[in-house]
């Protein structure tokens, strides 16, 4: 039970902080409003450093340690929120910062980054992209914190009003200093206004009790200042209430037209990026109309040389089936044993080539020994090509077999002569 209770007024406590902190931010920035238009808000303004405070509180609030190699839980600096979640924020200053030689711890940076946004104009911006990245902040904040609940978008619309804001900061000074403890002042929030019907009620009072003592024979001067008073008091009480309302509706003005400026921008950004991207699917269909136009010549160029191809392949195949009929006679035509082979025989002795005819393989086979044993042995091979033409199928097959001797070869490698046909 007692648990229960326990987590029962944490749960309140953290709900009443997150609620006092975003209510506080607002008032502090209508403080600054009204104060921008009397005068230059820099860092000496205590309206200032009291919405600086707010802010690092609420970018603080229930951030993530981080744990060391022993164990350890280091604390973390809004900064380190920041610079992860608005590193691809278009033209921030990040980097800038990093690299500021006077300001070197994370809190340090951290305020920096707060006075060159503001000076940009660029507050709003940067909170409204860090909520867009949830990994990143779910990463650095725990669960209940002011950055991971709907309210933080308001916290970034509200925001816009101060990009109506001149600053001028110096980055230089006493406010950078990280050794300061960034504390929240409430007692310009805390001061009473009274209502329109308590300013009635007291007009009212005062009504009776001027009746009453000019009843109970009060001088006509007494009666005459008690009604001056009122009317000095209702004048005021007016006054008031107007003063309000004009600055009321001069914040509102503010913020409208800085919203309007935002949405505009954002609209015309919007176009030109649907521009661009028209433009790139025009090109890119145009791009494929002519590769597909390319392609389609290519394709029936590609038809019609194979079409070429295969009317040459079939005429080759006409043509060579023709000669070759009419090359070879008909098997009826001459005896299957007669062979007429035009051979060419030469002698290594005279180195001359002779043309001999044969009618028979068996010719053939007595001439090239008869060649041999005239040569005796001073060279064996005495018959180095064997070319002719053959006019049978029988005569072929012989032909074919004697190529395979060693000493047979063919005449054309070595010898043209223009008489003889090749086979």
């Amino acid at each position: 039970m007692a648990s229960l209770s326990r987590r029962r007024g944490a749960a309140r406590s953290g709900v009443v902080e997150k609620r006092n902190l975003l209510t506080v931010c607002r008032f502090s920035v209508k403080t600054l409003l009204d104060r921008s238009c009397f005068e230059t808000i820099d860092d000496s303004s205590p309206e200032f450093v009291n919405f600086v405070s707010i802010l690092e509180h609420i970018l603080s609030h229930r951030l993530k340690g981080q744990t060391t190699w022993f164990g350890y839980e280091s604390p973390l600096s809004f900064w380190d929120y920041i610079k992860g979640a608005c590193s691809k924020v278009p033209h921030n200053c990040i980097r800038s910062i990093e690299s500021m030689e006077n300001v070197r711890s994370s809190r340090a940076k951290g305020r920096a980054w707060i006075r060159v946004v503001l000076m940009e104009k660029r507050l709003s911006e940067y909170i409204s992209f860090a909520l867009k990245d949830f990994k990143t902040t779910r990463r650095f904040f725990e669960e209940g914190a002011i950055m991971l609940v709907e309210e933080a978008g308001l916290l970034a619309d509200t925001l816009i009003g101060l990009n109506t804001i001149d600053f001028s900061f110096c980055l230089k000074g006493e406010g950078l200093d990280d050794s300061c403890p960034a504390v929240i002042d409430y007692t310009p929030y805390l001061k009473f206004t009274q209502s329109a019907d308590s300013i009635s009620s007291d007009e009212e009072e005062m009504r009776t009790l001027g009746s009453s003592g000019s009843e109970s024979s009060t001088p006509d001067k007494t009666a005459t200042a008690a009604s001056i008073f009122t009317e000095q008091s209702t004048l005021f009480s007016k006054c008031k209430r107007f003063e309000q309302k004009y600055r009321m509706a001069l914040e509102q003005k503010g913020y409208l037209e800085e919203l309007v400026r935002l949405r505009e921008a954002q609209l015309s950004e919007a176009v030109s990026h649907n521009k661009a991207l028209h433009q790139s699917l025009a090109d890119t269909h145009l791009s494929h109309t002519l590769e597909k136009q390319q392609l389609e010549y290519i394709i029936v160029e590609l038809q019609n040389q194979l079409t070429v191809l295969k009317n040459n392949d079939l005429r080759s195949r006409q043509e060579l089936t023709a000669h070759l009929t009419n090359q070879w006679p008909s098997p009826d035509a001459l005896d299957a044993n007669a062979v007429a082979l035009d051979t060419l025989l030469y002698r290594k002795s005279t180195g001359q080539w002779e043309e001999k005819s044969f009618q028979s393989l068996e010719q053939l086979s007595a001439g090239m020994s008869l060649t041999s044993n005239t040569q005796g042995k001073e060279e064996t091979p005495s018959l180095r090509g064997l070319c002719g033409s053959l006019t049978s199928v029988a005569s072929y097959k012989s032909l074919a077999s004697l190529k395979s001797n060693e000493g047979l070869a063919s005449a054309a490698t070595e010898f043209s002569s223009p008489g003889v046909t090749p086979s």
